[in-house]
């Protein structure tokens, strides 16, 4: 298969952007070049998005531990090595014997210097945690990431996880006071893991079942919105960044077009998970990207 498959070729075509996404897409790769592996090596959080084998269900999620945690282990592996076994065991649940390893997409974002880094890949379980064998290895640009510079590891011990089937005020008012989320989409060979960014207020919760986002310009690739278009399913991730509190979001996506070309997703929920204080970061509050179209902050 190419850089691109049907889905996001279908998006790029329709925006009318195929040739720069062909000129971006070489970008794309498998090895892990020395200053990639050495960001991952400083990195506290990864955001892992895969789909539950028992379910079919996408979920995004996010594994910390201390910077090193995750690291290449190879020109085309990287190791987590983190609590992650209740995660893996999910993920591996029941696989079909002709299916393979799992797929999985990751991302590393560093609000600090406004970096991100995705790999999709295979993963493997191990002893300490996971491998994943590359597919696909690239780098963003600082476009939509709030910077933060700095945190904190605090010790808190994580709440008992609420699960939900429609969003009550306190999750709407979570996402509405937003200013980041990841993003995680399959595709019939693959996943993908990605950032999602504006001024709070980007994503709006119309019912609560159903929260809405502008697509802003990026780079031109379309791989989320290429994956939606042959497969739904998505799970969104969002974090208080002070708190720890995470907010998980599964369901099925579809993206919207203006007759100016604007593009917009709409998100239907199907469940949701609430963990208060589930992650052990305190980051410090943010300067948001002078990239961000205006929104009520």
């Amino acid at each position: 298969m190419g850089v691109f498959h049907a889905g996001s070729r279908a998006i790029q075509d329709q925006a009318g952007v195929r040739d720069r996404a062909d000129h971006v897409g070489r970008s794309l790769g498998q090895d892990i070049k020395p200053v990639a592996a050495a960001f991952l090596e400083q990195q506290p959080l990864l955001i892992v998005g895969a789909a539950d084998p028992g379910t079919g269900r996408v979920w995004a999620s996010a594994l910390t531990g201390a910077p090193g945690f995750v690291r290449a282990t190879g020109p085309r592996r990287i190791a987590v090595e983190a609590d992650t076994a209740g995660w893996v065991r999910s993920t591996m649940a029941d696989p079909q014997p002709d299916d393979g390893p799992p797929r999985v997409g990751t991302i590393a974002l560093d609000p600090r210097t406004r970096r991100r880094m995705r790999l999709n890949g295979r993963l493997h379980p191990t002893a300490t945690g996971f491998t994943v064998e590359a597919d696909q290895v690239f780098s963003n640009c600082p476009r939509h990431i709030q910077r933060r510079e700095s945190y904190e590891t605090v010790d808190r011990t994580p709440g008992t996880p609420r699960h939900l089937t429609e969003l009550g005020d306190g999750e709407a008012g979570f996402i509405r006071s937003a200013d980041t989320f990841f993003l995680a989409t399959v595709h019939g060979a693959g996943a993908d893991a990605s950032h999602r960014g504006g001024n709070p207020g980007f994503v709006e919760v119309t019912s609560p079942r159903e929260l809405t986002w502008p697509d802003y310009p990026g780079n031109a690739m379309f791989l989320s919105l290429g994956n939606l278009r042959t497969d739904p399913r998505a799970g969104l991730l969002f974090l208080d960044w002070e708190t720890g509190t995470t907010l998980q979001l599964t369901g099925e996506a579809r993206t919207e077009f203006a007759p100016d070309g604007a593009r917009t997703v709409r998100f239907t929920l199907t469940e949701a998970v609430c963990t208060p204080a589930a992650l052990p970061l305190r980051w410090s509050a943010p300067e948001y990207s002078p990239a961000n179209p205006d929104t009520a902050r």
